[in-house]
């Protein structure tokens, strides 16, 4: 065992060196001109105006502004603003829903479709993942319309202001469009 370590060693060595030589020709040669969008939003959620739970969870704890019950169904329409404060620059919605999936009721399955006209860009996004309701929450990118068709990428739902009737999340969208998407917006 001990002989075929440095083998091993030398291998693994010339393979990320091979690997790192690939990827710099890759991005010099141009044939991959990705394009890159990032921006921040606000999602600003009224309880029992624009989001609403639908079907009672079953067991855990009860509801606050960060709880509710194992198996609560929550439904969301929330508009987006360009600034933390509500009245600022309208700029979108984002509607979808969530499933409480734990017993301590902080986390919960989401889907989410981002409807968005900001900047002249016109389309929507769609998400899925894992929600933790006061620690930030990553979700991939899993498809989109309009200007977002054949985007990736992925957002990231941080809590800013969970007290009161309304919650607001800072939203920030780290979007590309692969190569092989010919309806990247210029």
């Amino acid at each position: 065992m001990t002989t075929a370590f440095p083998y091993l060693s030398a291998l693994l060595t010339l393979s990320i060196l091979s690997f790192h030589q690939a990827a710099l020709a890759s991005t010099q040669n141009g044939h991959y001109n990705i394009k890159t969008l990032n921006f921040t939003l606000y999602q600003h959620e009224n309880i029992n105006k624009t989001g609403f739970i639908v079907v009672d969870g079953v067991a855990g704890v009860g509801v606050s502004q960060t709880t509710t019950p194992f198996g609560t169904l929550y439904v969301f329409r929330d508009n987006l603003t360009t600034h933390v404060g509500g009245s600022s620059r309208f700029a979108g919605v984002a509607e979808g829903t969530s499933l409480t999936t734990s017993f301590d009721g902080l986390r919960s399955l989401s889907i989410a479709k981002i409807t968005l006209n900001l900047n002249g860009y016109e389309g929507s996004i769609s998400i899925v993942g894992g929600t933790h309701n006061t620690k930030p929450s990553e979700y991939p990118v899993v498809g989109g319309t309009g200007d977002f068709l054949y985007v990736l990428g992925h957002i990231r739902s941080t809590p800013v202001d969970l007290s009161g009737l309304t919650v607001v999340y800072r939203i920030d969208f780290f979007l590309y469009w692969p190569p092989y998407a010919a309806k990247a917006p210029k």
